[in-house]
């Protein structure tokens, strides 16, 4: 194994366990984000070692209960009730508070987003996972993030993470955002180069990336969004050599 092999990032599997949680406050975070914030006995054994992991959250419809599917040794028993819609969201756990919060972009017609405008505290909340992590180390001399909306909450996380190291990395953000006003979700963070794009336009995502010059090596590259969005950043890299261990590529959403 090489020096830099041995600093790719590591995949780790996490106890699948499904939790009913209560909300215990309902904050604005910014904007363009409402944040819940869940405690309970059943958080206890939560872990989450990726900034960009991922927690099923289940949205019952209204007026219905939902109980929380059993994990045995032959799989998930569902029960026999109709499954909720469900979403994907970046659980941010604070462990000296033990609450998890979670922060919902706000749009309209969002099954998430109607849900978490109208919580309150002593609602109830179903969540799955996370399953696995993607621990990606932290000290990568040079960084680039992209993402909209969408993946603003991840790379939130994984900005607070850098901004404790002793020595900070270079680290390039590129934003795409529908209103200026979001920018206010990432205003306690500085030093960071974080380039808004405010209008999604994919192709000035493009230019911007286009003036960076990606290292020989010491390098992470995330990439998240859309998902056809995503997949066109990908082969951008992908024709510059990029060693695709070094690139974090997920579609967050997909347009229908």
């Amino acid at each position: 194994m090489t020096p830099q092999s041995q600093r790719y990032p590591q995949r780790v599997r996490n106890e699948l366990r499904f939790r009913e949680l209560t909300v215990l406050r309902v904050e604005r975070a910014g904007s363009g984000f409402q944040r819940i914030v869940l405690g309970g006995e059943q958080l206890d054994g939560f872990t989450s070692r990726g900034f960009d992991d991922h927690s099923k959250v289940f949205f019952p419809a209204p007026g219905t209960h939902f109980v929380p599917p059993v994990v045995t040794d032959e799989g998930i028993n569902w029960g026999d009730g109709p499954r909720p819609a469900s979403r994907d969201y970046t659980p941010l756990y604070d462990a000296s508070r033990h609450e998890l919060v979670l922060d919902f972009y706000i749009h309209d017609g969002g099954v998430a987003s109607n849900w978490a405008v109208n919580a309150q505290a002593g609602d109830t909340l179903t969540i799955g996972g996370p399953r696995g992590s993607l621990v990606v180390p932290e000290d990568y001399a040079w960084q680039l993030y992209v993402c909209d909306e969408s993946g603003m909450p991840a790379l939130r996380r994984r900005l607070e993470g850098l901004s404790q190291l002793a020595v900070r990395p270079k680290v390039t953000a590129v934003v795409t955002v529908a209103d200026a006003a979001y920018q206010d979700y990432f205003a306690h963070l500085s030093g960071f180069d974080i380039q808004w794009v405010v209008g999604h336009n994919p192709q000035a995502v493009a230019d911007k990336l286009a003036t960076l010059a990606v290292p020989d090596e010491d390098y992470f590259i995330w990439l998240t969004g859309e998902g056809e969005g995503v997949k066109s950043l990908m082969k951008r890299f992908e024709a510059d050599g990029i060693d695709p261990q070094l690139v974090r590529a997920q579609a967050y959403w997909h347009n229908k």
